[in-house]
């Protein structure tokens, strides 16, 4: 009885993170706000963002400004109390997509990466990795992209069981649909591969509209679109309905508006006429948001038939989400029962209002 109790006691603790809600939150190295500052009672995971691997090679060269950045993140947030789990993200948008198109294309190139990031997870105190490869272009990337999961996780156990260590955690940030069009061609992650092999996934669920677009203000994370299938509720029911269990799927929400110039600024709603990106150029933080609405006096409204917030200023519009919409999208993703919710990028927010409010809404509706 003693075993049982021992083993079970064992498989519980190796299994925690499966039996807790997610409330993660992205760290852009390149930010001046610090790890230090991250209020560790509102997630639960944080990921170092971002580590690439060498484009020959395909391992990761860490040169020693670089090594003590990661040394830094995770020992500071492994102090914190609570503490918080550590994975460092790889790639990112800025990155590009080919790069890991390559590494995946043939068994020589993905183990050399594989090892390398099990090496620099080890090396410097991260709980797991989270893959950022946006996006697979075409049927036979994706292909490569399942086969990678399943070759990872298989090196990922060896290396645990060798060690007598937790298995690190394997994640992807995935586009916000588990299919889509790219240059009229058809694509779809490999979803059994992903069932199989990855901790979770962070459906990204915004970026819908942006000043890639100039012709007209949108709201660039809405949770529902009365005129496309462009949202995230679209997203998240077709990654469910393509089989993905939904103990891996995990909400994307931002910390950050898009912005856009009005052509006529008596035409103020989501879809008015636009001629050019908005203030910053585009884009703009909850909290520089919330700096330009009040030095602007700006008008603030929200949109019930999206679930999304937006202001204006003369000519200035932006669009976003506040701690109201915010709060609606934890809400329905606990509804779905989703496996929690992830934010880009934690120096976003202002005074913590939004994070707080999402860690509220999700333990509430918990009980």
């Amino acid at each position: 009885m003693c075993a049982i109790v021992c083993l079970m006691s064992m498989s519980c603790a190796m299994a925690s993170d499966s039996c807790v809600g997610i409330k993660g939150a992205y760290w852009p190295s390149d930010s001046s706000f610090p790890p230090s500052a991250i209020d560790t009672t509102l997630f639960t995971h944080i990921y170092y963002a971002f580590l690439n691997p060498n484009n020959v090679t395909f391992k990761f060269d860490v040169d020693d400004l670089t090594a003590k950045l990661l040394r830094g993140f995770t020992s500071t947030l492994r102090s914190k109390n609570p503490p918080a789990k550590t994975l460092f993200s790889v790639g990112g948008a800025s990155a590009g997509g080919s790069v890991f198109a390559r590494m995946a294309s043939t068994a020589a190139t993905r183990k050399s990466f594989i090892h390398s990031s099990i090496h620099v997870a080890r090396k410097f105190g991260f709980d797991g990795i989270d893959l950022d490869w946006e996006m697979p272009q075409n049927p036979e990337e994706m292909e490569h992209f399942g086969v990678l999961l399943g070759e990872w996780r298989v090196e990922i156990k060896k290396e645990a069981l060798r060690n007598r260590r937790p298995q690190l955690l394997l994640a992807a940030a995935t586009y916000f649909s588990v299919d889509f069009f790219l240059d009229k061609v058809y694509r779809a992650y490999p979803v059994a591969a992903i069932n199989e092999n990855l901790d979770w996934i962070n459906a990204m669920c915004y970026d819908y509209h942006g000043s890639w677009d100039t012709s007209a203000t949108g709201a660039q994370a809405a949770l529902f679109d009365p005129k496309s299938n462009i949202s995230s509720s679209y997203g998240l029911g077709k990654w469910i309905e393509a089989g993905l269990l939904r103990s891996k799927l995990i909400m994307g929400l931002a910390l950050y508006g898009r912005t856009w110039k009005l052509k006529d600024a008596s035409l103020q709603g989501i879809g008015a006429p636009a001629v050019d990106a908005g203030p910053g150029r585009g884009a703009l933080t909850f909290n520089e948001i919330e700096a330009f609405n009040m030095e602007k006096n700006a008008t603030v409204v929200y949109d019930a038939a999206t679930v999304s917030v937006y202001s204006v200023a003369g000519t200035s519009w932006i669009g976003y989400d506040d701690p109201r919409s915010i709060s609606v999208k934890v809400k329905y993703a606990r509804t779905l029962k989703l496996r929690g919710y992830f934010f880009w990028a934690v120096n976003g927010d202002h005074e913590w209002r939004i994070s707080k409010q999402a860690k509220q809404t999700w333990d509430y509706y918990q009980r």
